[in-house]
């Protein structure tokens, strides 16, 4: 098995970011794995502290095979960041494995990604692998399926997918205005993505991850999605710059749960329509909002907005 190389984002969060690195150094390929961790350097004065007491912990790591860290000089933001250090390690290396400071993985996450990766590296419609998966109570004949959209929750693709990748690709506007097409961007009208593409368009949310889905959907791709999750986001707790405040329904990791079958029909799922169906929704949660204003407070106490989560 070639191992891709693994690629973590992170910036002012330390805690997340040691657990970020624990569960991943728990991994069974973590020993022979090559690490690039790629360091947002502070956006504001007040995140300076933080984003230091980042960069001193990364330093200390160990129990990869290679570890090298990539500091930046200025705030590139999460999306230029990620853009940036997925499109440098796929050129050189033709697959990449990317993971942000607040997810924690399963100990087969690694295993999952290599796996499929080597299994589905010459189907062009398969674009993406995702560690992430829904809380299901359906019953899946083999341990991975198919469905029409990404996950930016712990992922991997390749330099021929990534290669179509575009801020703004040409066909967004059809996206938009033919009714039908819009639908099926949102799931059939279960998730609103098209709403989150427009924000985008606006200026309002920097995401690469909303362009990333219109790349793959305007090439009718399809994303391979474990039956069981091989990762926990831990981030709705307020304290991320991108991350609403909120609330959202995840299982916990099944620490025996490791994906042996994986599908061999390249399409999208039977069982699709039931996952898109049943997709949780973000809920606002008192301690999350609290945790979100009091940073906000403390980076800006003379002028705070208040704005509603989209």
């Amino acid at each position: 098995m070639k191992l891709a190389p693994v690629a973590l984002f992170v910036y002012n969060r330390p805690r997340h970011t040691r657990q970020m690195v624990q569960a991943l150094c728990n991994n069974t390929l973590a020993g022979n794995s090559d690490v690039f961790i790629f360091a947002d350097a502070a956006r504001t004065p007040e995140a300076a502290s933080a984003v230091r007491e980042v960069r001193d912990y990364i330093r200390t790591i160990d129990g990869f095979r290679t570890l090298t860290i990539v500091e930046r000089s200025g705030n590139l933001g999460l999306a230029k960041s990620i853009v940036d250090g997925v499109t440098q390690l796929v050129e050189r290396f033709g697959r990449v494995i990317v993971i942000e400071d607040d997810l924690v993985t399963s100990r087969y996450f690694l295993e999952f990604m290599n796996t499929a990766l080597d299994r589905y590296e010459g189907e062009e419609r398969v674009m993406q692998i995702a560690g992430y998966m829904f809380p299901e109570s359906l019953v899946f004949e083999e341990d991975a399926l198919f469905l029409p959209f990404i996950s930016s929750w712990g992922w991997a693709t390749w330099r021929r997918a990534w290669r179509h990748f575009e801020a703004r690709p040409a066909g967004y506007e059809c996206v938009l205005a033919d009714s039908a097409l819009r639908r099926r961007f949102d799931l059939n009208g279960n998730y609103k993505y098209s709403k989150i593409l427009r924000a985008a368009l606006q200026g309002k949310i920097d995401s690469w991850a909303v362009w990333w889905y219109l790349s793959v959907f305007l090439r009718n791709g399809l994303v391979l999605f474990p039956r069981r999750t091989l990762v926990r986001n831990l981030g709705f707790d307020g304290s991320g710059v991108n991350c609403v405040a909120s609330t959202f329904a995840q299982d916990d990791l099944e620490p025996d749960f490791r994906v042996a079958v994986l599908p061999q029909r390249i399409d999208v799922s039977l069982q699709a329509e039931a996952v898109m169906s049943t997709m949780p929704r973000p809920k606002l949660s008192a301690a999350s909002v609290l945790n979100s204003l009091m940073r906000f407070i403390r980076r800006a106490p003379s002028r705070v907005n208040f704005e509603k989560p989209w």
